[in-house]
């Protein structure tokens, strides 16, 4: 399955809005353990690893 790099968050403002809330009174090192986490949240949904070593190489 190849990833799907195309615009797909329902309103991606919103999502941008919400994590930048969440975020807003962490310290740094707060808010990388948050996104840390979120990465591992969302990789246990996305759950491929073949899925997920491609976004690995994407991102890099």
């Amino acid at each position: 399955m190849s990833l799907n790099l195309k615009p797909n968050i329902e309103s991606p403002d919103d999502f941008y809005q919400l994590l930048t809330d969440a975020q807003r009174d962490l310290s740094d090192e707060d808010a990388n353990d948050m996104n840390a986490r979120l990465v591992l949240i969302l990789a246990n949904q996305i759950g491929s690893l073949n899925d997920l070593q491609e976004a690995i190489e994407i991102a890099k």
